[in-house]
């Protein structure tokens, strides 16, 4: 089997993977508060991801870690896990998933707004096209379908969804100037998230155990939300000939959730969600191909 087979494999599997957490959310949300869910999920992405580090060898790199490195991973650990994931939660607990989880996928057109202050890189034509077409369909979601009315099912919701995307792309801003191994990096932001999210959970008495049902639905969140996928995506990118040859499979998982929520959920996917996501994927789609298409023209020679 070549690399490239071995990158597609890696990469459907994360895909795959990351279309069933918001189902995976809303479930657990039913027997977990919001705060509850972070909580248990981080300690398991935790213990998985420093099962990783020990398994290959990278104990040493936290050991010697320079007092600059952990200040970095608590600021990390504070946008990720600890506030992206609580707004994250509160917003599930707010919304039908199926309205959720598509607002939550704009946040590579959030990146693109960021950037621009916080990076120095100019928005073009691309980024402009596709804000557009992407937060016309938040607002087809949100208001499901009733756009003249803009009466939303649940505003603070759709608020937070919003704010989930700017804390992520705040988050992956940061990263860019992280030298370290991913795995490492992500394993100590784990652990410094983990401070605060311990504070946050006995500060609203929200630290008592779980009914099983949702003990599980957390480990499975830690794992396969936080953890596991994040390395299994990294293992594609590392083997893939081309990283666009497995990055555009992560236009699969927004369809391919709206699925599982429906069968595994229960609820019913509107027309709205689907032309409301429709519109985000397309913005996506558009924001990529023009961006690359002005940087062919620009490239000289």
């Amino acid at each position: 089997m070549t690399n490239q087979n071995k990158a597609y494999i890696f990469g459907l599997a994360t895909v795959l993977l990351w279309s069933t957490v918001a189902s995976a959310f809303k479930i657990s949300l039913r027997y977990l508060s919001p705060a509850g869910l972070l909580f248990y999920a981080s300690l398991f992405s935790t213990l998985v991801l420093g099962a990783v580090v020990v398994a290959r060898g990278r104990v040493k790199e936290i050991v010697s870690s320079t007092s600059r490195e952990w200040r970095h991973s608590l600021l990390l650990g504070l946008l990720n896990p600890f506030l992206y994931y609580l707004v994250l939660f509160k917003a599930y607990d707010l919304l039908p998933a199926q309205q959720a989880q598509p607002i939550n996928y704009t946040w590579a057109l959030t990146l693109a707004l960021l950037s621009v202050p916080l990076l120095g890189q100019r928005i073009g034509l691309g980024d402009i096209t596709g804000l557009l077409l992407g937060y016309s369909g938040v607002v087809v979601i949100s208001t499901q379908g009733q756009l003249l009315e803009l009466n939303f099912s649940s505003p603070f919701g759709v608020f937070l969804a919003l704010v989930s995307t700017i804390i992520w792309a705040l988050y992956w801003i940061y990263n860019t100037r992280d030298s370290r191994s991913p795995v490492v990096a992500l394993f100590m932001s784990f652990a410094c998230g983990s401070i605060f999210i311990t504070i946050y959970s006995l500060a609203v008495g929200d630290l008592h155990p779980p009914p099983w049902p949702g003990l599980l639905g957390a480990g499975y969140v830690g794992a396969f939300e936080m953890s596991i996928t994040f390395i299994l995506w990294l293992s594609a990118l590392r083997l893939s000939e081309n990283t666009a040859k497995v990055s555009t499979l992560i236009f699969l998982s927004p369809p391919l959730s709206l699925i599982f929520i429906h069968f595994f959920v229960g609820e019913t996917i509107t027309a709205a969600t689907i032309s409301g996501l429709g519109l985000i994927l397309l913005g996506l789609v558009v924001q990529k191909q023009l961006n690359s298409r002005v940087k062919r023209i620009k490239k000289p020679g």
